[in-house]
């Protein structure tokens, strides 16, 4: 698999910060699934940043630095959800460095599910699947609910809703993890009666600067401590307009 030739140099010490290492072959992979992403971008929305440098920085980066909550991700085979992926975002990368997790990425939009089915009949992924359909949906019993090891989403939604929505594929024991800009600090103490409700630890807040930027970014580790009470999640619509609150 080649791709076009693209300075690494960035890139490579962005996940030595990490404590990252990719073969070749895994690096090829990250420049397919970037040219497919360009390709893709010109006929539909998939992102607002195209430039090289910029993805591998804000999508690429971004998605790995999951190794600050979760330094095992690598080390086990790990089951993991990501929900709201959009355009793959931190699902695919996590795969392509870590292939031994097993990763289910759940959109909203078929578009994007086809965009992301291409992607990994285009790099040969296995153990990786794009399911559309809505997290209200697939959360109930019968479906996938606490299916994961892992859940992880970018998508954009305040905590309460995000948890609602996350926490109820979470295996006990396992967490939930929600990628934020900085200065989000007010969000988990407004979810934190949600996130009892559904079953979760108090949310264990990381936040730091994606390499060599001034860009802040926060994790929310949510560790699943109780089964999430049946009626959980709501139907469509209701977690974003009516957040749990106490």
């Amino acid at each position: 698999m080649e791709a076009a030739n693209y300075d690494l140099t960035s890139f490579r010490k962005d996940l030595d910060e990490l404590q990252i290492h990719l073969s070749k072959e895994q690096e090829q992979r990250f420049l397919a699934f970037y040219e497919l992403l360009i390709e893709w971008n010109e006929v539909m929305n998939l992102t607002a940043i195209t430039e090289f440098h910029e993805v591998i920085k804000k999508h690429f980066v971004d998605s790995l630095s999951l190794v600050k909550v979760v330094p095992e991700i690598g080390q086990k085979k790990l089951t993991l959800i990501d929900v709201g992926t959009g355009a793959g975002f931190p699902g695919i990368p996590l795969k392509l460095a870590f292939p031994e997790l097993e990763i289910t990425l759940l959109d909203s939009l078929n578009k994007r599910v086809s965009f992301l089915n291409e992607v990994i009949e285009k790099l040969k992924l296995d153990g990786i699947r794009a399911v559309h359909g809505r997290a209200e949906d697939y959360a109930k019993p019968g479906k996938m609910r606490e299916s994961f090891d892992l859940c992880v989403s970018r998508a954009v939604a305040n905590l309460s809703t995000l948890s609602e929505y996350c926490i109820p594929f979470v295996k006990k024991g396992g967490c939930f993890v929600s990628y934020k800009s900085a200065g989000a600090e007010e969000e988990a103490l407004a979810a934190q009666t949600a996130v009892r409700i559904l079953g979760g630890d108090k949310p264990e807040v990381v936040s730091f600067f994606l390499p060599d930027t001034d860009m802040g970014r926060t994790f929310y580790m949510i560790r699943k401590k109780a089964p999430t009470p049946a009626k959980y999640p709501r139907k469509a619509g209701l977690p974003a307009k009516e957040p749990l609150h106490s």
